[in-house]
């Protein structure tokens, strides 16, 4: 379907956010045009976006600044109430609130451009966004707004065949740590020996014993697991691998010098989607980071397109240009690395916008709202507490049909007692996704 929009300025930002979400809808094709005849003379849906009203029959918003301005300044936020949902940027018009600016506002992470005040690993801390403090972090509220959207479409023009996208169900892992003893090498497991011997950790020694001898199954393997699980349920899952040169700082995983994690990653390769998990020494090192991407590459060969950050290490826009810089298409960090939720408010992949070069990019965003990490160290979540959770957000996201996009790790559905109770859960809420 066709759709035209009347502005006064038709600007980067404007062509920008309205196919982003126009296009959920529908609406393949969007026509902007400043010419009052040719609006008013046009068959289908009319979006007036400025501060008078045009034709009889379009749907008016009157506009804030915001999509007309071409530079990074602070906006004047005040939340309100509209059916149960949070709103900002109140207008007049048809709709209450300027849905276009207030979701650019969200998705490009505006307030992410401005001087802050980082968490401990230095990242953009989630206290500081208005998600947040406004307390819609749980909520999709982006696609929730579309809903009431479509909603005033169809009142407007009933005739109207409004289609949704398809509720789906990506899980991705993170393998940054693809073993908790096994080819590690002598050094490392002589210390972590040492170091449980010391701290009196006497299980903990003879189950290292116990995998280094072959007698008992690696706590932290758990591919079989999800191999067989993606199998059961014709499940299409994306693995991030960790390759680091070296161990140094929060980068742990076994050296890609080892046979063993070339063999994990090529066997994984041959079956699924693969991206780059950026080391979080490359994080400082564009160079190092494309020697990652190379390494990667020879080994499964095929070209890496898809990427991860590790602890979801991101600053804007400098980490999305460097990806871009280096070839990748798509980016799967959106998310915080200290709580769950939705950090740009969207569960749909979107074009990432640069707001330094106020340009769209070709590099896509792919939002994930859950990770096993955040419910358990930073949530302080059980098992059982992180199961709730998930079918939280899984409803939510397969209410307004978007993607469920779930981030875990091998080694919590290992068989480590640490994480006892994990892999169950996960099991269990598989088998209710895939329930009628």
């Amino acid at each position: 379907m066709q759709a035209v929009v009347f502005a006064n300025n038709i600007s980067s930002r404007v062509k920008y956010i309205f196919p982003t979400l126009l296009n959920t809808v529908g609406f393949t094709v969007i026509e902007f045009t400043t010419d009052f005849n040719h609006f008013q003379n046009h068959p289908g849906l009319k979006i007036n976006y400025s501060s008078t009203k045009i034709a009889e029959e379009e749907i008016w918003i009157a506009p804030v600044s915001l999509l007309f301005e071409s530079k990074i300044k602070t906006q004047n936020i005040h939340c309100f109430d509209l059916n149960n949902k949070i709103c900002f940027f109140k207008t007049i018009g048809d709709f209450s609130f300027d849905v276009f600016a207030a979701s650019f506002y969200l998705l490009t992470r505006y307030e992410e451009y401005f001087p802050f005040k980082p968490d401990f690993y230095g990242r953009y801390a989630h206290e500081n966004s208005l998600a947040f403090q406004q307390g819609f972090l749980h909520q999709p509220l982006i696609n929730l707004w579309l809903e009431d959207l479509q909603k005033l479409m169809l009142q407007k023009y009933s005739y109207l065949q409004l289609s949704s996208p398809s509720f789906t169900f990506i899980p991705t892992y993170d393998i940054d740590i693809a073993y908790s003893y096994r080819h590690k090498g002598l050094f490392r497991n002589v210390g972590g020996l040492l170091k449980s011997i010391v701290s009196g950790e006497f299980s903990v020694v003879r189950q290292r014993l116990r995998v280094l001898s072959g007698r008992e199954q690696d706590p932290f393997d758990s591919f079989a697991l999800l191999h067989q699980i993606h199998s059961d349920y014709k499940i299409s899952p994306i693995y991030f691998f960790l390759l680091a040169e070296k161990n140094k700082s929060y980068d742990k995983n076994i050296l890609p010098q080892k046979k063993a994690l070339r063999r994990l990653v090529k066997e994984h390769s041959s079956k699924y989607k693969t991206g780059i998990h950026p080391s979080w020494q490359s994080g400082d090192d564009t160079e190092l980071l494309a020697k990652e991407i190379k390494l990667l590459e020879s080994i499964t060969n095929k070209p890496v397109t898809k990427s991860r950050q590790h602890y979801i290490r991101m600053t804007l826009p400098e980490t999305y240009q460097t990806l871009i810089a280096i070839g990748i298409k798509e980016d799967y960090s959106m998310g915080y690395g200290s709580i769950n939720g939705f950090r740009a408010s969207y569960c749909l992949p979107y074009k990432w916008y640069d707001l330094e070069k106020e340009q769209q990019t070709d590099l896509t965003i792919f939002p994930f709202c859950f990770m096993d990490a955040n419910s358990y160290f930073e949530q302080g979540y059980s098992a059982e507490e992180a199961l709730k959770e998930m079918r939280h957000y899984y409803n939510i996201v397969k209410q307004v049909n978007g993607h469920f996009i779930t981030v875990w790790h091998n080694h919590f559905l290992g068989i480590d007692k640490m994480f006892k109770g994990w892999r169950e859960i996960y099991k269990k809420m598989i088998n209710e996704m895939s329930e009628p």
